[in-house]
């Protein structure tokens, strides 16, 4: 019999587990590359220079509206877009906040079918993600991994005012610049993230689709910007006296370590040195806790505030004025 270099196929058992996980990972692609944009722009100043960005959208609506970052757009007022058909059309910026780093564009033509948005507060670590985008510039690019951590915060600012993305999504499916306001997906081909960063070392981060972040996204659709409160205090968690955190089941609080003159934390007489516990009947075991709090309709509101302060607990009322600095519409 004449030597033969061939090796046996391994047992179909074995290939099963790599059919299965090659077989969603091209599900999601097929089902999301036509939804996710190309974007380009490009702006000439007055000195004569010409300044471009790039990056990923995607199509959320029927309609023609895509969602972004803000950092994709920055100042730019238009650009194009051009999806895996080949057809591109010209787009306007509807609204973009960057303190959620997202931003809402418009197709001034036709568009694919839109992506579906899931919700990220479902994920667990280990699962299955697929982040499509255009890294580097190339078109309709895939990658898989897994949720490799959740609950991360990014910082972003506008001006001199700092905020916090909370439950950002960390992957390892490999992101690029040009993955940028491009989908992370689930296996379901639901959109539960959007790209928006390379935390380095092979890692990326995504701002969540979460009931958060689709009120941010109807407030860009209506408004062109987000509106958010401003309580005028800063602080750092701090472990409950063990005797409070057994009655009220509260491990943290908020332990103000900065109150602004005249603000609405200072006017409603919370002080240096006050433990915020709860504020509007919900627990505050962060900064972020209470950002959350801080949107459109809390602005003009009473809002209660439970703090402890030398032992006691102590109930005031605060009335949120509108943060300034907000970007306007556009």
């Amino acid at each position: 019999m004449p030597a033969t270099d061939s090796k046996p196929a391994p047992p179909e058992e074995d290939q099963g587990p790599l059919d299965a996980y090659s077989q969603a990972v091209i599900s999601i692609a097929a089902e999301l590359n036509p939804s996710v944009a190309a974007l380009q722009m490009s702006e000439r100043l007055p000195d004569g220079r010409v300044v471009g960005g790039a990056g990923s959208a995607v199509v959320f609506t029927e309609d023609g509206y895509l969602l972004t970052n803000n950092h994709v757009v920055g100042a730019h007022r238009s650009g194009t877009a051009s999806f895996a058909d080949g057809t591109s059309s010209p787009f306007h910026v509807v609204g973009a906040d960057p303190f959620s780093d997202l931003a809402v564009i418009r197709a001034d033509g036709p568009t694919p079918p839109p992506a579906r948005l899931g919700d990220a507060s479902g994920l667990r670590v280990g699962q299955l993600v697929v982040a499509v985008g255009n890294p580097l510039g190339l078109a309709g690019s895939v990658t898989a991994g897994v949720v490799s951590a959740l609950g991360r915060s990014l910082p972003t600012r506008a001006g001199n005012t700092v905020r916090v993305i909370d439950d950002v999504i960390q992957t390892d499916a490999s992101l690029n610049p040009g993955n940028s306001g491009g989908a992370l997906a689930i296996s379901t081909g639901e959109v539960v993230g959007i790209n928006t960063a390379v935390a380095g070392m092979g890692l990326g981060l995504a701002v969540p689709i979460n009931d958060t972040t689709r009120r941010i996204i109807m407030a860009l659709l209506t408004e062109g910007r987000v509106r958010r409160a401003y309580l005028g205090v800063a602080g750092t968690p701090v472990p409950v006296p063990p005797r409070l955190a057994e009655h009220t089941g509260q491990a943290l609080g908020l332990r103000v370590m900065e109150v602004v003159a005249d603000g609405p934390a200072a006017r409603a007489g919370i002080s240096v040195g006050d433990v915020v516990l709860t504020a509007d009947g919900r627990p505050i075991t962060s900064a972020q806790a209470l950002q959350k709090l801080l949107l459109a309709d809390a602005i003009g509101r009473q809002i209660p505030i439970t703090v402890l302060r030398n032992g006691a607990l102590v109930d005031v009322i605060a009335t949120p004025t509108e943060l300034a600095g907000a970007p306007a519409p556009r």
